[in-house]
């Protein structure tokens, strides 16, 4: 019996001999252990934030200009190297300031466009934005192209009574709006390109054939209407380039995986350009992501955008 405790004392004294060096490792590890997770619950914590303040604040402000040739025998000698300007979905309203539309505007300018195009969805709640209204009208007026600037009703701007007052005040800036209307471009020598604009597909009511039914096959023919998958019904015509919003890009995209959600009207054309086959000619459609936010003032992975196009032939 005096032989066991024997043993096992002399057991516990090894084992703490053997234990004692370790200490300060062991001591050292659980020390990291709780770093680490200190370190991985911070980051758990700040991620989110900061992500949100990045597409709230930063990406809703870092405008992107996009350059693209379009290439078609169609146009004219005199229109080569027009430059033509696409702005959509800027949704004024208490989350797009007076300097950030000032801005906007500046940035149109320096680009020098021949034409400017605005694809629909001006105020984001027209019935509510209403003490300054004005100064956005202001501001527009103020966008200079010597071969015109045109315009066509998104949804937003059909709803919450928009509807009564967009043309006006898009026609007071200088803006042609275009409800189911093609008319001609000229040049000086009388060479024409067309432009076309399509009504509202959500809240207006668009007349498709009764507007392009007369496009000719020789001309080069634009067509502006606010919804990107109207495409589908514009095919059958001789249309050459359609321009188009609406889609915001997704407004919030992951990486790898794309837009969260697609509204209607714009989930097949989500953004960028598209080169369809046309019945009768081959059409590229152009899907602009928008410079505002609806419904929430955030972006993510879809900047802002201008759109300039140079025609070459």
């Amino acid at each position: 019996m005096k032989g066991n405790t024997k043993n096992t004392q002399k057991n516990r004294v090894s084992m703490v001999k053997l234990i004692t060096p370790l200490k300060p490792l062991i001591r050292r590890m659980f020390q990291q252990k709780i770093k680490w997770k200190c370190v991985i619950s911070l980051i758990i914590f700040i991620f989110p934030i900061a992500t949100y303040l990045y597409a709230s604040h930063f990406e809703t402000k870092s405008l992107s200009i996009t350059w693209t040739d379009i290439k078609n025998p169609n146009i004219p000698e005199s229109f080569q190297n027009v430059k033509i300007v696409q702005f959509s979905d800027t949704h004024f309203g208490p989350n797009f300031s007076h300097k950030q539309q000032k801005m906007l505007i500046d940035q149109i300018n320096e680009i020098n466009p021949d034409i400017v195009v605005f694809t629909g969805d001006l105020i984001d709640k027209f019935h509510e934005y209403t003490s300054e209204r004005k100064y956005s009208q202001t501001i527009l007026s103020q966008i200079h192209a010597p071969l015109g600037k045109y315009a066509v009703f998104g949804n937003h701007d059909r709803g919450g009574g928009g509807g009564y007052l967009y043309e006006q005040y898009m026609e007071e800036a200088g803006f042609t709006v275009l409800v189911n209307e093609t008319i001609k471009i000229k040049a000086s020598n009388d060479d024409y390109i067309t432009i076309s604009g399509l009504d509202d597909f959500l809240l207006g009511k668009p007349k498709v054939q009764h507007t392009l039914q007369h496009l000719q096959e020789k001309d080069f023919n634009i067509l502006l209407v606010h919804e990107p998958d109207a495409v589908d019904e514009v095919l059958k015509y001789s249309v050459d380039f359609q321009v188009s919003g609406h889609s915001h890009g997704g407004q919030v995209q992951l990486p790898f995986i794309g837009p969260i959600i697609t509204t209607s009207l714009a989930k097949q054309y989500v953004e960028g350009m598209y080169s369809l086959k046309g019945k009768s000619k081959p059409l590229q459609l152009y899907v602009n992501r928008g410079i505002g936010t609806t419904r929430m003032p955030i972006r993510f992975w879809s900047k802002p955008e201008l759109s300039v196009f140079l025609l070459k032939n």
